[in-house]
């Protein structure tokens, strides 16, 4: 049977959505610091939600959880169709499966919404613990870029988003009774995931900050004063020059890097560097495009495409020898065609509108999950201009997963919010 989200107005207080707290405080705090720690607590919300499926005591669906789902749906079933036509077999099904196994994730999440506590903790937490493992890897042991047990800027951007999602839990904190306590922890979450990829070197994750500050302030700037404005606008100016004046951040290098290699592509010096092979990919990509664009190549067809490509001389080498296009934009519709390309947005869009509309919601604990899921999409976007970061379990995982977990909890301040208007009349 059917059954309603939660009437609770106190989420979280059950054993089951205790439970639900657990898993949600794993998932984001053993994300980068264990071997596929972002595994966990998915898992343990997919078998929950599973148990809810075969008790048949799935959820009534809204409208917005049914545009949450279409889009996991779609994307999973268009990367499945290029899977089956390039003949990948089972594991070309790997990765869009994930979008998948996140709806029953989805059901047990809006059935057994988790107390927030345990959803910023677990940020705060996955963020300090790669941020200072990152330090410790770069000044203590002298690595070049600092990575956890993922591709270093896998590490590093989901560094960056988990301190992301600690700035966007601080309206939450203001409101709590230990308010001192929880403010001190997301804001030392926040630094955590910054340094973490500021130490991983990743400098997809640094382009689009500007864009997070600009959705924090919608959020939160109208509620600040003057000089708390100033303060904190400071605060990040001075912040940045610090981080770009110490050698030991690797900062000032990395971007001295992209300059030079930018440079050396224009003059035509050298196209096979970072920044070159990139244009390169992005160049061959381009042309594949022009000839297919609405059925894209495949993953097969596209390789061998590009290694032609660079065979004949038309892009370099070594951009010719990967098999996607270092952007998500572009890789989607160079590979699934603008239908593809479209999915994809959709996968970022949809959630990001359904989000927005409670960026302004007067209960600050239902704007800082409204936030967050503005965020998550937001850093997403952000990461795939420079990184095809659904080609890897920890970008979908963590997309997928924490998408069902923030729209879960904010669908059910909803729904608790509605029962206890019905009652007042």
């Amino acid at each position: 049977m059917l059954v309603t989200h939660p009437p609770s107005s106190h989420p979280g207080t059950q054993p089951p959505q205790l439970f639900t707290g657990v898993a949600v405080f794993l998932l984001a705090a053993i994300a980068l610091v264990v071997p596929s720690g972002y595994s966990l607590g998915a898992l343990l919300l997919l078998l929950a939600g599973l148990g809810l499926i075969a008790l048949r005591r799935v959820p009534q669906l809204t409208r917005q959880d049914g545009a949450i789902i279409a889009v996991l749906l779609a994307y999973a079933a268009i990367t499945m169709l290029e899977a089956w036509l390039d003949g990948q077999g089972s594991k070309g099904f790997d990765k869009p499966s994930r979008f998948i196994l996140a709806i029953p994730a989805l059901f047990w999440v809006l059935r057994y919404p988790p107390n927030l506590a345990f959803l910023w903790s677990g940020a705060a937490v996955g963020a300090l613990s790669a941020g200072t493992w990152a330090g410790w890897q770069k000044l203590f042991e002298g690595v070049d870029r600092a990575q956890g047990h993922t591709h270093v800027i896998q590490f590093g951007n989901l560094s960056m988003l988990l301190g992301v999602l600690c700035m966007a839990g601080l309206g939450w904190a203001v409101v709590q009774r230990q308010r001192q306590v929880w403010v001190a922890l997301l804001l030392a979450g926040a630094l955590g995931g910054i340094l973490g990829s500021l130490f991983s070197g990743s400098r997809g994750g640094w382009i689009g900050f500007p864009i997070v500050l600009l959705v924090l302030y919608r959020a939160y700037g109208t509620q600040l004063s003057s000089r708390l404005k100033v303060a904190v606008v400071a605060a990040v100016v001075v912040g940045g020059l610090v981080v770009y004046s110490v050698p030991q951040s690797g900062v000032q290098d990395r971007v001295q890097h992209a300059f030079s290699d930018v440079a050396l592509y224009i003059s035509g010096e050298n196209r096979s560097t970072s920044v070159g092979a990139r244009f390169e990919m992005w160049r061959g990509a381009a042309m594949l495009i022009q000839e297919k664009p609405l059925t894209g190549w495949g993953s097969t067809g596209y390789a061998e495409a590009m290694y032609a490509f660079g065979e004949e001389g038309i892009i370099s080498r070594e951009a010719a020898q990967y098999g996607h296009a270092h952007n998500e934009f572009v890789d989607a519709f160079a590979k699934r065609g603008i239908l593809g390309l479209v999915i994809l947005l959709a996968l970022y869009l949809v959630p990001m509108r359904l989000f927005a509309r409670d960026l302004q919601a007067s209960d600050l604990a239902t704007r800082a999950v409204a936030t967050a899921g503005v965020l998550l999409p937001v850093t997403f976007l952000d990461f795939g201009l420079s990184q095809v970061f659904l080609e890897h379990n920890s970008g979908v995982m963590m997309y997928a997963f924490l998408l069902v977990v923030l729209w879960g909890s904010h669908a059910a301040r909803h729904s608790a919010a509605s029962v206890q208007v019905s009652s007042k009349h």
